[in-house]
């Protein structure tokens, strides 16, 4: 039969991560907690490993034992609640038992295995009773997210298609064959399920900073089934959020750095997400230099029709030139800061000229206003909590 569990979404879905600790912070617990927090869910967590471990490598192992790892799922899911569960780093064959046994009180929740053997810098990280007790898991797992060499290692092949059908076939799970590890500019993953295949090209992003793919990967349908997406979409929505990761990674350490998990706001990890806006314009070097002047980064530029730029806090504003569109002055754009007077001191110094502000309103906001070379109504403020969290709110919104 298959697996397919479709829960209550929930306004922030409780992700419950059985996994290992990385120390460097790429990895593990770490980079499941990131994952989780910035696509909106309550991270807990159960630590089965602790790792020393850095950018080039593991150079300490320290398993907890099985007992303790049970009592750290235990007392979460009993007080606060669970709305799926995901595995990477298991620590020991022991382990897996008694998290398997564990999982047999919560059938109605989804389970994301990924079988973590091997780190991306190359050290064994499960050893063969381990690995050799991950049936156990697979038989409970909604979705197994293996790469390329652990998947034929669970499988005993070198074929991947093969190999994902038959775990399919022998446990009853879906199987994501991720293409990391194959060779070429076009990476396919693959989704396997028991009366479905689901598969997606991109474009290979080549970087030294992929550590932690897989954990990113698991964590985020973990947290997109939680929402009661279908797992597909919640394979598909994963796989964009790990891209953009790896585009913002930070570029830290010698060896496979991290990712930028912290980096991807606003990116199509929720719905309604206002994260552009276009204005018109008619004069293109002038609306140009304004907003590059103004300080925004300029991430597209394309004379003289069109220009993109980047905000502070990820969305991102565009120009457009529209002959049909000659009507200026009807928009009006907001822009928070942290230090209102001092952007708009400086500001007047460099040009700019103000119609009004910075001075406080009734609703709680310092503003400052001023148009660009269409007319458009640029605000710049600050209201902090009293955007989204203003006292008069609405009783209940959240």
């Amino acid at each position: 039969m298959s697996r397919r569990i479709a829960p209550v979404a929930r306004p922030m879905p409780r992700i419950l991560i059985i996994a290992g600790s990385d120390s460097g912070g790429g990895a593990g617990i770490q980079a499941d907690i990131k994952t989780v927090t910035m696509l909106g869910g309550h991270a807990m967590t159960a630590i089965t490993s602790l790792t020393a471990q850095n950018t080039k490598g593991v150079t300490a192992v320290h398993a907890v034992p099985a007992d303790m790892v049970i009592a750290q799922m235990a007392a979460v899911v009993d007080d606060i609640g669970v709305d799926a569960v995901k595995i990477g780093m298991i620590g020991s064959a022991d382990t897996v038992h008694a998290v398997a046994d564990y999982l047999e009180t919560l059938p109605s929740v989804p389970v994301i295995f990924d079988p973590v053997m091997i780190a991306t810098s190359g050290s064994v990280l499960a050893d063969p009773d381990t690995i050799a007790a991950f049936g156990r898991l697979m038989q409970r797992a909604t979705i197994v997210t293996p790469n390329l060499p652990e998947l034929a290692a669970l499988a005993e092949g070198d074929d991947a298609g093969s190999a994902a059908l038959g775990l399919v076939a022998r446990y009853g799970c879906a199987v994501l064959i991720k293409g990391g590890h194959a060779e070429g500019d076009i990476l396919v993953d693959t989704l396997i399920e028991e009366d479905n295949m689901t598969s997606w090209q991109s474009q290979r992003i080549v970087t030294r900073n992929s550590h932690g793919t897989g954990c990113t990967t698991a964590s985020a349908i973990a947290f997109y089934l939680a929402q009661g997406v279908d797992l597909a979409n919640a394979v598909a929505r994963a796989r964009e959020f790990v891209r953009i990761s790896m585009l913002e990674a930070p570029d830290l350490g010698q060896g496979h750095g991290p990712m930028g998990q912290g980096a991807v706001r606003l990116d199509g990890t929720g719905n309604l997400m206002l994260n552009q806006v276009t204005l018109c314009m008619s004069d293109y070097d002038a609306s140009f230099a304004f907003y590059e002047k103004l300080g925004l980064k300029v991430i597209v530029a394309s004379k003289p029709d069109y220009a993109r730029f980047e905000t502070g806090g990820g969305a991102t504003l565009s120009i457009h030139r529209d002959p049909d569109t000659q009507v200026a002055g009807s928009s009006h754009i907001y822009l928070e800061c942290a230090d209102l007077d001092a952007l708009v001191d400086r500001l007047s110094r460099d040009g700019f000229r103000f119609d009004h502000g910075p001075e406080s309103q009734p609703w709680l906001w310092r503003e400052a206003r001023l148009r660009d070379p269409f007319g458009n109504m640029i605000c710049l403020y600050r209201a902090g909590e009293y955007r989204r969290f203003p006292p008069w709110r609405i009783g209940g919104a959240g």
